[in-house]
């Protein structure tokens, strides 16, 4: 194919073929200043720079050579299935990249190139040339010789950057309004429940007044018991726990199922109940605990279930224990870690502990509610946020060769 499946109109003809090191320079040779901004393998995710740290020449790490100037491609060369590549653009201090990414000084528009560097077929192009497999990587020399098709035509090239630098802002807006939806959520976490030594939260919805209780968690939640003996539920309605997606059919979840021939013994799990797994999580080594927000389903019996009790809301306890900090400062007493990392811990003893909580179920309910709101924003957010990459994507394969 010579020409793009997808054109603006008034532009016509073929595409011409071309190695990379026609159209760039490939890692032009600088003298470094005294200071400048280092900017490592890490520091650069998808098409964002994310960080950098300012160091001195005369200490600086031996891989930071690339001294960057406005338009300049730096194409990391390590793992370029990730497509963690950044264009340089209009920034006021020096900047110098690591030797993992390949600087290439553009002789034609540097977005538009830059566009065709992220497409599937170039990065399949890498891949073939690439050494290595656990850590796949191109160099210069192989990455110069790469093939691509350009129009030649400047205010193409113009008009396809232009299109796709719309795009990447829509995007960037996105992930910004999501980061700061996640950051509003994370600071109500805690200014919506008391402190440490406290009674009363620091910011609290208008009508309620009073001290909030000291609460045995026990009291709030009782043991559910009741099993899949009538084998009223299959391998198909087994349901698993995700830190980020809650509880779900464990097929859908994990891509297959992973219970026995038999699960009359497992646990019947309710709609609206709570859930505790006893699998440790990185950021959450003593499991998780979740109400069940999805469908009535089975689970293994590794995992306990409880129901609220009357004058308690579930959905406020799935919220109290919602961060990392505060669910690992309840359970972290009360679990005995094996020596393969294994969870000891009945389903009585996790309820040992204790909970601030209001001592009005409205007030329990009101502030679940709003974190059920800002839940339900963040992913109507991350959906959207997943169209548009989606969008991007199929562009990127119809309007380049």
């Amino acid at each position: 194919m010579s020409e793009p499946e997808i054109r603006f109109k008034g532009f016509e003809g073929k595409w011409e073929s071309l190695s990379l090191k026609e159209v760039c320079e490939i890692n032009p040779q600088s003298s470094l200043p005294e200071t400048f901004e280092y900017v490592d393998l890490e520091s650069v995710v998808g098409t964002s720079m994310l960080s950098h740290r300012t160091e001195n020449r005369s200490s600086a790490p031996s891989r930071a050579q690339r001294l960057a100037k406005n338009n300049d491609i730096f194409y990391q060369t390590v793992r370029p299935y990730q497509k963690n590549n950044y264009l340089f653009i209009n920034q006021n201090a020096n900047f110098v990249f690591s030797t993992g990414y390949a600087q290439l000084r553009t002789k034609i528009n540097s977005k538009y190139l830059f566009n065709i560097l992220q497409t599937e077929s170039f990065v399949g192009q890498v891949l073939l040339n690439c050494t290595g497999t656990s850590y796949p990587a191109i160099n210069p020399n192989s990455l110069s010789n790469l093939t691509i098709r350009i129009t030649e035509n400047f205010s193409e090239q113009e008009q396809i950057a232009t299109y796709f630098c719309t795009l990447d802002i829509l995007i960037q807006s996105m992930i910004k309004k999501i980061t700061t939806l996640k950051q509003l959520k994370s600071a109500s976490l805690l200014s919506m429940f008391p402190q440490t030594g406290e009674t009363k939260p620091r910011i609290r919805f208008e009508g309620f007044e009073g001290d909030w209780e000291k609460k045995n968690l026990n009291m709030c939640l009782s043991i559910s018991t009741e099993k899949n003996i009538s084998d009223n539920y299959g391998i198909e309605d087994v349901l698993s726990v995700s830190d980020d997606f809650g509880v779900m059919n464990q097929i859908e979840l994990l891509g297959r199922s992973y219970a026995g021939k038999s699960v009359r013994n497992y646990g019947i799990l309710k709609k609206g109940e709570i859930v505790y797994t006893k699998s440790p999580l990185k950021s959450k080594p003593f499991g998780i605990i979740k109400q069940n927000t999805y469908r009535t389903g089975i689970v293994s019996v590794l995992y306990a279930v409880y129901t609220a009790k009357d004058g308690i809301s579930a959905d406020y306890i799935h919220y109290y224990f919602d961060p990392a900090w505060r669910l690992n400062a309840y359970m972290r007493p009360l679990v005995n870690k094996g020596a393969k990392n294994t969870m000891n811990i009945s389903n009585e003893t996790a309820l040992d502990g204790f909970i601030m909580i209001p001592q009005n179920i409205a007030e329990q309910q009101q502030i679940a509610s709003f974190f059920h709101s800002l839940d339900t924003q963040i992913s109507l957010e991350a959906q959207r946020l997943e169209k548009l990459k989606q969008i991007k994507s199929a562009c990127l394969d119809k309007m380049f060769v």
